[in-house]
């Protein structure tokens, strides 16, 4: 693969790129002026119809350096029905809806039909927009191939195709689904590719599907903006311990937090952090993959529009959504991929803004870290001393209730620990019902004695224990004795049948 690595040009204005004049009027209207490095890099060579590779990290820029020049290539033609003329690939549906977003507000002097792909949504209303016929068609991977398969969408027209967020595309495990939407567009299209890293698969991505691209890198690959203040935050292993954690930097932080975006690994984490931060009086929201996509796109209302002062989040919300201006990022989890740490803290720090990010760290977490440092290619200062002076906290107002755990091993030395506890409380019933009938408690207890003593001596081999068939007949008999022969059991006190192993209960006197 040839490639060309262009460096981006200073003092350029969005006037010097080329532009229409109805692009440039929607972009002076937005109130831009200068592009960011980026967008001066790729927009010219996106106008000239050539393949462009983009590498910069999250915040920089990247949706107008396609977005742009898209518009002013599309004012001339029309799209026919089922048959789009662009296609771009997001990996999911926020960032979908955020491009559509950008091509409303950029083309707002144009008249162009723009067809949204997503999930969550009805498919006869996307099938709709398809028959008008799409100037611009934005997708993921997976609903694009389910209106193809279907037969309500021909690729053979597209002129331009835009991957965007290409790592995330990896991670995702969307790659194979890229591969056969290639296949299926004209060879002769544009390309135009973007992404924040550039790990070996997607490198040879780029090399099967782009030709003779021109590579524009404004940032090193993996590399965190300056204007992000970066810190480590100890914590305890616990689950409580990290919340407590969590709550003192936020605390502590104050009224710097104009806004924060609070990352976990997993969504069930997402919906147990959320739901303790309004416990604890925190002004939150949530989201993850599995809210439906109404009460998504509300949530991420809410939080640009100011509604929310926290959102608890999975990495769903960590990859190129526009919210301008985080002033935090808290990690309440480590990310397992090192490139997610870059997409998680690029969410503040944007545009040439400050801000910060804390990490909540636990010893368990130690080779994470080490692998986030490796990436980035810098050490990350610890907050208020390192794990060696972790103390962890024995549990607060939220510490699971007993006999749950979260590893398999916690919970088997719980379970153990239930059966130690097993004989005081079977005893407690019995104690209790001979003090509410009246009946000697001393007889009770003066019997499980007995019984206690009975089973050591035949574990120490000094008793003779019967038969496991004899001693199953017994029960048997007996229980059907108890059922035929309540009434005389009653007026006699002896209960016979039982031998040495006859139970407590049976010693107390009832009231039928």
């Amino acid at each position: 693969m040839s490639e060309d690595t262009q460096t981006a040009p200073e003092a350029l204005t969005f006037a010097d790129l080329g532009l229409s004049p109805k692009v440039l009027s929607a972009v002076t209207d937005a109130g831009y002026t200068q592009p960011t490095p980026i967008q001066a890099g790729a927009i010219p060579h996106a106008l000239q119809g050539k393949d462009v590779l983009g590498i910069a990290q999250t915040g920089t820029g990247k949706t107008a350096s396609f977005v742009l020049p898209m518009l002013t290539r599309l004012e001339k033609g029309r799209a026919r029905a089922r048959m789009p003329r662009t296609l771009i690939l997001e990996p999911t549906r926020e960032l979908a809806a955020q491009v559509e977003e950008n091509f409303v507000k950029y083309g707002k002097n144009h008249r162009l039909n723009i067809a949204l792909l997503i999930g969550g949504v009805s498919f006869d209303e996307q099938e709709k927009k398809l028959e008008r016929g799409a100037d611009v068609l934005i997708a993921t991977p997976g609903r694009l191939l389910d209106h193809f398969e279907r037969g309500k969408l021909l690729l053979s027209a597209v002129e331009i195709l835009v991957i965007d967020e290409a790592d995330r595309m990896l991670d995702m495990g969307f790659i194979p689904d890229i591969e056969r939407i290639c296949k299926l567009i004209p060879f002769t299209r544009q390309t135009l590719f973007f992404s924040a890293t550039m790990p070996p698969e997607i490198t040879k991505l780029t090399e099967q599907f782009l030709h003779a691209p021109v590579r524009i890198e404004v940032a090193k690959a993996a590399t965190t903006a300056s204007t992000v203040t970066q810190r480590l935050a100890k914590s305890g292993p616990k689950p409580w311990d990290k919340r407590e954690t969590l709550r003192r930097l936020i605390n502590a932080e104050g009224d710097e937090i104009k806004n924060a975006i609070i990352f976990c690994n997993r969504k069930v984490d997402v919906s147990e952090l959320f739901r303790s931060l309004v416990k604890h009086d925190f002004d939150a929201g949530a989201l993850h993959g599995d809210m439906d996509q109404r009460a998504r796109m509300t949530m991420l209302s809410n939080f640009r529009d100011g509604k929310l002062r926290l959102l608890v989040a999975s990495d769903v919300a960590a990859r190129g959504l526009d919210i301008p201006d985080v002033s935090h990022v808290f990690n309440y989890d480590v990310p397992i991929h090192a490139e997610d740490y870059v997409h998680r803290i690029g969410r503040t720090g944007r545009a040439g803004r400050s801000g910060k990010s804390f990490t909540i760290a636990t010893r368990s977490d130690t080779k994470y870290v080490d692998a986030i440092e490796k990436l980035i290619g810098q050490k990350i200062e610890w907050h208020d001393g390192d794990l060696s002076t972790v103390v962890a906290s024995e549990g607060d107002d939220e510490a699971p209730r007993h006999g749950r755990s979260n590893s398999r091993r916690g919970g088997k030395e719980q379970r153990h620990g239930r059966d130690r506890d097993r004989k005081p409380r079977e005893e407690a019933p019995a104690v209790q019902a001979a003090v509410a009938t009246e009946a000697p408690v001393d007889n009770v207890v003066s019997d499980i004695d007995e019984r206690r003593e009975r089973k050591e001596a035949i574990r120490n081999g000094n008793a003779e224990r019967k038969p496991r068939a004899e001693h199953d007949k017994q029960r048997r008999d007996d229980r059907g004795n108890r059922r035929g022969n309540r009434e005389r059991e009653e007026d006699d006190d002896r209960t016979v049948g039982f031998g040495d192993d006859m139970p407590a209960f049976m010693l107390i006197a009832t009231n039928v």
